[in-house]
């Protein structure tokens, strides 16, 4: 790294954090810095919710698994198949719902539907889940630092954790939001350059898509991944695909806080409809830089004995450091850590709002300090994600894999709880709770001693677990007339309520049908 580099990341790291500063000046109260008062524009909150993704990690980890990992390739485009579908499912019954209702913390519904257990019981399940998955992000990133300035790994952790709690603790959800919107415009330039100078490296466009293998172009993999052995089987990706964006988008709070924040509900669904749309076409230039940095891989020596064999991950930031050019190197890197810092605190941002709303605001009886408090809680989950970077490394293979096994855990799960909370008015409490145990312990089960059924399958399998146990102990034993809440018309959805409130928004719906057709399409036509 030149000087010019560090000079530029060095300057692009404090303008992000003064920009959170700046935007978090005149917060004051939690609505502020939670939900932003409730005044996002739908393609803000689009757009945010797509920089999430558009993260260090997927720039790392999905050009890797392409290039690199064993038996990968154009197959985890198989992982945006399920997205238009479950974006459907998020439009109908969940978001537009709880931006109704007015919540900071989705969890707040199951409180006011079910009870407090089995709130703080589905907050505790996303606070470890998210807190572990955070964890790996921070890794991830890490490990781009670690490469270009040669610091050690463990100096990298401590000084993205640093900068990340300086930063979300200041500016609160306004500052996610913004931040996130310029990040993804810096980030897709950077993707569009990498490709530009790996496709240089190779000879060309031409070169680059035929130094690909034949067995790595193939873009599914018809197969279940049930007892088989796949590493990226069609049905567990569109099935199991299909449940885990349906709760990751629509049940994870630092997800769903953005449409929490949108204007109204209308907004909210917009900005899910720009998320659904733009997904595929975002993965298409990802995978198309894994298959940039496998022609760059085989036409470089340097590149080849730099990344270690059991690192597929180190791919892309050893390419940048060895192939690209002083300054639009460090434009590069600053942009993987704003990137970063934006990811990370959208996850603290939520991390802090469900630990307040959910366990501390309740129990306080002098609530004056409750926003200044909230600022603590957000550097306390810092404190303890930056902690568990440090031993997260062995996780998976590719770091992308260690993220969505956590969240594929306990998805299914969470999602059955608030779908039967919506949808299934004899439900009750302690069925609820009987359910989310069994499906967490259903997918331990199946984590710790069933390695030939694919993680995807863990968000179809914990998900009816969990909601068939439920609907069976409200069956076996019905609950009085007391254990249901006394505005219960207003915290559950009917099919007529459904088709009436959804009438003007059933063409959208098709066109999100016909696109999952189209994109399938074009997979077999690849295939």
């Amino acid at each position: 790294m030149s000087s010019i580099d560090w000079l530029i990341i060095g300057m692009y790291m404090l303008a992000m954090i003064a920009l959170g500063f700046y935007l978090g000046r005149n917060q004051r109260d939690i609505e502020a810095y939670y939900v932003g008062e409730r005044k996002f524009k739908w393609w803000m909150v689009g757009i945010s919710t797509m920089a999430t993704q558009t993260s260090a990690i997927s720039f790392i980890s999905i050009p890797a698994f392409v290039a690199l990992k064993q038996n990968g390739g154009l197959s985890w485009l198989q992982y945006e198949l399920a997205v238009p579908l479950a974006t459907i499912v998020i439009m109908v019954f969940l978001i537009p719902f709880f931006r109704q209702l007015q919540l900071v913390s989705i969890y707040e519904y199951l409180e006011r539907r079910f009870s407090a257990g089995v709130r703080l019981t589905v907050s505790l399940v996303f606070l470890i889940s998210r807190g572990l998955g955070t964890g790996i992000a921070l890794y991830a990133a890490a490990i781009v630092l670690s490469v270009c300035s040669g610091l050690p790994l463990y100096a990298t952790i401590l000084l993205l954790g640093v900068a990340t709690i300086i930063y979300d603790a200041a500016g609160g959800i306004r500052a996610v939001v913004y931040s996130d919107v310029i990040q993804m415009l810096v980030l897709v330039l950077g993707l569009l350059a990498c490709v530009l100078y790996a496709a240089e490296l190779a000879g060309g466009f031409g070169e680059i898509f035929n130094a690909m293998p034949a067995e790595r172009t193939r873009p599914i993999e018809m197969t279940t991944g049930l007892g088989d052995a796949a590493q990226v089987p069609f049905w567990a990706f569109l099935i199991g695909g299909f449940f885990l964006y349906i709760s990751y988008y629509g049940t994870d709070q630092s997800q769903a806080q953005r449409g929490l924040s949108a204007a109204s509900a209308t907004e909210a669904k917009q900005a899910l409809l720009l998320n659904g749309l733009s997904r595929f076409p975002l993965t298409l230039l990802y995978v198309l830089l894994g298959v940039a940095m496998y022609a760059a891989y085989q036409h470089s020596p340097q590149l080849q004995s730099s990344v270690p064999a059991h690192r597929p991950d180190y791919l892309v930031p050893y390419f940048i450091v060895t192939e690209l050019p002083a300054g639009l190197r460090g434009l590069l890197f600053a942009a993987l850590l704003s990137a970063t810092m934006s990811s990370l605190d959208s996850a603290l941002n939520s991390l802090s709002a469900v630990t307040v709303r959910d366990f501390v605001e309740p129990r306080l009886r002098d609530r004056s300090t409750l926003f200044y408090l909230s600022k603590v809680i957000t550097v306390a989950w810092g404190c303890l994600i930056t902690g568990f970077a440090f031993v997260v490394g062995d996780i998976s293979d590719t770091v992308i894999e260690g993220i969505n096994k956590i969240g594929s855990a306990f998805y299914g799960p969470v999602l059955a709880t608030f779908l039967l909370a919506i949808t299934a008015r004899r439900v009750y409490a302690a069925a609820a709770i009987c359910g989310i145990v069994a499906g967490v312990s259903t997918n331990i089960v199946l984590w710790t001693g069933f390695e030939n059924i694919h993680w995807m399958w863990w968000n179809l399998f914990g998900f009816a677990a969990a909601a068939g146990v439920a609907l069976t102990v409200s069956m076996l034993k019905p609950a009085a007339p007391d254990q249901y809440p006394p505005d219960l018309d207003k915290l559950t959805l009917t099919a007529g309520q459904i088709a009436d409130r959804e009438r003007g928004w059933w063409p959208v719906y098709g066109l999100l049908l016909v696109y999952f057709v189209a994109i399938l399409s074009l997979l077999l036509m690849l295939n």
